[in-house]
This record gives structure tokens, sequence and C-alpha cells, in this order.
């Protein structure tokens, strides 16, 4: 696989950085979740509460405020009444469809394998 950060060396440490970097920002529980389901509209605190099942507020509105503070998300507040604010993936979140896709494929195609390893087993 030719890459341009490998530039001749198998693992070099800015590669290493790089994953790392982005894992920090991805990794938990919920936040992939809660990219996925801004992926294709902006949404309201309650709407993104009632797609993940079994986050709680708390727990929403700390991951929220994270991926705020890294870039991912940003959060707008319109002056009304009641005040209405509504989240939504800054460009570089938008970015993440594209690994969210293949993680999504991955785990299909993983699914079916290990379905049908386990049913060979079973034979």
């Amino acid at each position: 696989m030719e890459n341009s950060y490998f530039n001749g060396i198998s693992c070099p440490n800015e590669y290493v950085l790089a994953l790392k970097d982005t894992l920090n920002v991805i990794t938990g529980k919920w936040k992939l979740a809660i990219v996925t389901t801004l992926l294709f509209e902006k949404k309201r605190f309650s709407d993104i509460q009632r797609m993940i099942v079994g986050i709680t507020p708390r727990m929403l509105s700390k991951e929220l405020k994270e991926l705020e503070m890294n870039g991912v998300v940003v959060r707008k507040v319109y002056d009304s009444t009641p005040v209405l604010v509504e989240y939504e993936l800054t460009d570089s979140g938008k970015k993440l469809k594209h690994i969210i896709d293949t993680l999504v494929q991955w785990g299909l195609e993983h699914r079916e394998q290990a379905i049908a390893a386990f049913a060979e087993a079973e034979a």
C-alpha cells in the first residue's frame, strides 16, 4: 500500500501520533454514535438523545462538549423563546462519514463471517 505518510518507513512516529490524535477525538462509547446522528442534518439535544438508546443527558452533554472542543461539532444557540439550541457537524466532522461508512461495512462483513464460522462450528 503506497501512502505519502509512509515514505518508505514501516511505521513513522507521525503516523502513530496522528492515529492517537484521531482516536482521542472519536473514541468512547458514545462519540461515534453522536456523530452518526448528525451526519445528515443538524439536531437538537433531545433529538440526539432520542436516537441513541441508553445515553443519559449528562453523558450526552459531556460528549457533545468534548466533540465541540475538538472541532467536530458546533453548537448554535438561536435567540428565540424558548431558546433553541442545535448541534451540527463542522466540515472536519463531516469528513468522518467516510470512516464511519468503512467501519459499518467492515462490521456487516465481520458479522456475516462470524455467523458463518459459528454455524460451521456447531455443525
